[in-house]
């Protein structure tokens, strides 16, 4: 399972249409989307379905468009975020709405940008609230979440662009696992904390394991996800700029990488929280 955002998007599946394979498409009936003898048959599971080939576009996806949009969407964040930083009580209505928006535009057979901008703002407001809440604890945690996160995404892009990390199905199947397992972890969690059947601050992450807090194992575990998550998020684009598909893509793809940085910059600020706990 890869981000639901970029993955489940007939533009970014990663074939490479030759001019062999455009002609048969064209010479199909305009029902018929699977390409016999070249697409495989659907199999069962999540997001198993079958795609439709895209033609190449006369104003295609790219790298550059793809970062201006990547761009914008954050700076929408920053703006929000400091609404949330100075009401810091919005975080949780924010969190709520965030959690739907991001379903929503997950799971959309095509991007809606006004609901990748809304998702963006209200992200920025829940972002603002959390980070206004933890600087006030732990003076100097923002900037240090914020060079870890930047750390983390440019250590796995430069990996990417060398060719040494690449996604495989095996280790998809691992990573898919190990987030079924870690969201239901997150899950249980908060409905102890909800009802008061754990009162530490951190649920059960504030217990220890040989000595060690659970809190920074499963934040270990999710920060390799998130790095995961980013190698399948460039691999997406890579594809979709390849195959050239329109131009509104982009902003599937910008939402994507979105979603993985916010999930990696929230999952390094509490790791940092524990650490600097007492």
């Amino acid at each position: 399972m890869s981000n639901p955002a970029l993955n489940n998007n007939p533009a970014l599946n990663g074939k490479t249409l030759t001019a062999d394979e455009l002609r048969r498409i064209y010479d199909q009936p305009a029902a018929q989307t699977q390409r016999p003898g070249i697409d495989p048959e659907p199999q069962g599971g999540f997001g198993a379905q079958q795609p439709p080939a895209i033609a190449p576009s006369d104003k295609p996806m790219t790298y550059e468009n793809t970062i201006s949009k990547t761009v914008m969407l954050f700076l929408i964040v920053l703006a929000t975020g400091a609404v949330g930083w100075f009401m810091p009580l919005l975080a949780l209505p924010a969190a709520i709405a965030g959690l739907v928006l991001g379903l929503v535009n997950a799971f959309k057979k095509e991007p809606s940008v006004p609901l990748i901008v809304l998702y963006a703002a209200v992200q920025g407001v829940f972002l603002g609230g959390i980070s206004g809440i933890f600087e006030g604890r732990w003076p100097g945690i923002v900037s240090q979440a914020v060079i870890g996160t930047l750390a983390v995404f440019g250590v796995t892009l430069l990996l990417f662009r060398s060719g040494k990390v690449r996604t495989s199905p095996k280790m998809t199947k691992i990573f898919m696992i190990a987030m079924v397992g870690y969201l239901a972890f997150s899950v249980v969690n908060v409905v102890l904390m909800l009802t008061g059947v754990n009162s530490d601050p951190w649920g059960m992450r504030g217990a220890t394991v040989f000595g060690i807090p659970l809190g920074l194992v499963i934040g270990a575990l999710a920060v390799l996800l998130a790095a995961y998550s980013l190698v399948m998020d460039f691999e997406m684009i890579q594809n979709g700029v390849r195959n050239r598909v329109p131009e509104k893509w982009a902003w599937s793809a910008a939402f994507g990488l979105m979603v993985t940085l916010i999930w990696l910059y929230v999952e390094i600020l509490r790791i940092l929280a524990i650490l600097r706990g007492d």
